[in-house]
């Protein structure tokens, strides 16, 4: 909270505390025209001046296909057809919103047993000036799931009229009452830490009856759950981040919805969900989407499959349900002006829809970041799924701009917990696969995988190896909620890496949000230390990287530039190496010596490295 004036009496003070962290964006645009009841148009409102003049409108309401339908004359928009689908109660509205139509209220005249008027609004663009910011090396992504980090409003913890009517903290499928008030409250935390953008996992409605926390079953496109706050909280959330220096990555799901979606349960059609025989999974195996040699039916499995039995296969093939998902995720864009998608499962979806998404939001938003969930093998097949510089394969060519780098955290696992530092020094090495490799994320963990502590077996050594790789290699460093205070677990069952962040709840025994001492302290200023050094010495956010083969237990790799050079040299043995110095003449020449940047210890001699067990060392070249 801002310092208040000397003069505020203590009746004052506890008046602003109930103030909300975020707010609503100043002249925030109006609320959505208000429908007949039952009635619904999807998108809730569009935009003028959009590159792509078409819009498709999906309207919904009981027995609507009846209707004919027209469009008041408005200057600038014409009416290109309607059409009915298998369900009596859609109808498809195509419209052409040119270059000189100006916001306002358009106005769709459905005749049937009763002739009804339905409002739609189309309204300027997001004049933001720190809309669509992007993601680079620079910035520090901290991955977070709202109904876990802490509840800062517990009025909206059960809500009338959802399928889960309570919280149950001791439940790990439960909701536990986080939203994004309790996010916004701990801006200042996020800022001490060094984060500089937040990602947390869907926000938007998954009103199921059980598991709902984590936000991938989505059920409402264009509302954000009401246990995590309203859509105008969210528009005026990221502005309060923007405001506060920090970026928002939304996280986005393209490939399957929740099994009560509201178009599941009244599809406007059959062929808008991928559905077989008997229920059938995919099988998880995103190799069938390049293999040269696979069958047709391992590529609809993996492809077509559903994800779970709650969670129904989107049909991405049929246009309709292409343009609605292309839609929504630019409206999401333009409302809120966020910086950001992290794209859930996406070797999961239609490759040729895949392309066709990547085209139409770089159409839209020239360079806006995307990043993918690419939970692959190899470096070869984590390339294949991003911007790369190979051949297309069985007709794919990605343009998806970054992917989330499992390599890298793969390569890190092995190096700190068998010693095996090949992995992690190939992975790097497979950068040349790539149009751009320093657009990755690489991370340590995150809300589906073994908590970093424990991979590591809670060697606190280990852990710092950890995050000294993960702050000074190329890429955009990603830090999943509660690693920087030491939380723990193994993610079988997932439950387990998703428990509450201690102190985000009233009540709460120990709060690391306002203090941290003993080894939670430790690694906490460790992280916000080596952060905050990153941040104010671009050569770690900028600079080439030259890395080289690992040997005897130690790996040596330089970030480098004009601007200076950083040496991080680790030994992930248990006995202390000396390490000859000249091997690395080539970035040493021209230094004298050089400090630790974390210890402040001068190291006065660049011929030999005397590295102790488990350590790395983070160094800062002099001349």
């Amino acid at each position: 909270m801002h310092l208040l004036r000397s003069f505020l009496t203590a009746t004052c003070i506890a008046l602003l505390a109930t103030v909300p962290a975020f707010a609503t964006p100043p002249a925030s645009p109006p609320a959505p025209v208000a429908l007949p009841a039952g009635t619904r148009i999807d998108p809730t409102y569009w935009f003028v001046g959009l590159k792509n003049p078409r819009l498709q409108l999906l309207v919904n309401a009981p027995g609507i296909a009846a209707s004919q339908l027209s469009l008041a004359a408005y200057p600038g928009v014409t009416l290109d057809g309607f059409q009915k689908l298998e369900s009596p109660n859609y109808l498809l509205v195509n419209l052409t919103i040119s270059p000189m139509a100006q916001p306002g209220q358009l106005t769709l005249e459905l005749k049937g047993a009763k002739t009804q008027r339905l409002r739609y609004e189309l309204r300027t663009r997001n004049a933001d000036p720190l809309r669509n910011q992007g993601l680079s090396q620079a910035d520090f992504v901290y991955l977070l799931m709202p109904d876990r980090f802490a509840n800062g409003d517990p009025k909206n913890d059960v809500v009338k009229g959802t399928r889960v009517r309570h919280v149950a903290r001791d439940s790990m499928y439960a909701r536990h009452g986080g939203d994004l008030r309790g996010i916004a409250q701990h801006f200042d935390y996020f800022k001490q830490l060094g984060i500089t953008a937040i990602w947390p996992t869907p926000l938007v409605e998954n009103d199921m009856p059980k598991a709902s926390y984590h936000g991938y079953a989505v059920t409402d496109c264009y509302k954000i759950d009401p246990r995590f706050g309203t859509n105008d909280e969210y528009m005026g959330f990221v502005k309060s981040a923007h405001a506060q220096g920090i970026k928002v990555v939304q996280d986005i799901v393209l490939n399957h919805w929740g099994s009560y979606h509201h178009l599941f349960l009244d599809q406007p059609a059959r062929d808008w969900f991928h559905e077989w025989p008997a229920f059938t999974r995919s099988n998880y195996n995103a190799y069938a989407v390049n293999d040269p040699h696979a069958s047709a039916y391992d590529q609809k499995r993996q492809n077509d499959g559903w994800f779970d039995t709650t969670m129904p296969d989107v049909n991405q093939s049929n246009p309709l349900v292409a343009t609605y998902l292309t839609q929504n995720f630019i409206w999401w864009i333009e409302s809120t002006g966020l910086d950001a998608f992290r794209v859930d499962t996406y070797p999961y979806s239609q490759p040729q829809f895949l392309m066709d998404f990547g085209r139409a939001i770089d159409r839209e938003y020239p360079g806006f970041l995307m990043t993918g969930e690419t939970m692959v093998g190899t470096a070869a097949e984590q390339a294949f799924f991003t911007q790369n510089i190979l051949p297309p394969v069985n007709g794919f060519k990605s343009n998806l701009p970054s992917t989330l780098d499992f390599q890298i955290c793969y390569g890190i696992a092995d190096a700190l917990r068998d010693g095996n530092l090949g992995r992690l020094y190939e992975s790097l090495q497979a950068d040349w696969l790539y149009t751009d490799a320093s657009r990755n994320v690489h991370f340590l963990d995150n809300h589906d995988m073994n908590r970093f502590y424990s991979v590591v077996g809670e060697d606190f050594a280990k852990y710092k190896m950890g995050l000294a790789w993960l702050l000074t290699m190329r890429g955009t460093p990603q830090l999943y909620y509660g690693t920087e205070v030491l939380m723990k677990n193994f993610s079988d069952p997932d439950g387990k890496v998703r428990e509450d962040f201690p102190g985000g709840w009233a009540g709460d025994k120990t709060d690391y949000f306002k203090s941290r001492s003993g080894r939670a302290g430790e690694a906490f200023d460790y992280v916000s230390k080596l952060a905050s050094y990153r941040k104010s010495h671009p050569v770690l956010s900028s600079g080439k990287l030259m890395q080289f083969i690992p040997q005897d237990g130690v790996y040596t790799y330089f970030r480098y530039s004009d601007a200076g050079c950083v040496m991080v040299i680790a030994n992930v043995g248990k006995d202390e190496k000396a390490v000859d110095g000249a091997r690395f003449a080539e970035r040493l020449a021209g230094f004298t010596s050089g400090i630790d940047v974390l210890s402040g210890a001068v190291i006065a001699d660049l011929k030999t490295f005397r590295v102790p067990g488990r350590t790395s060392f983070v160094v800062e070249l002099r001349k």
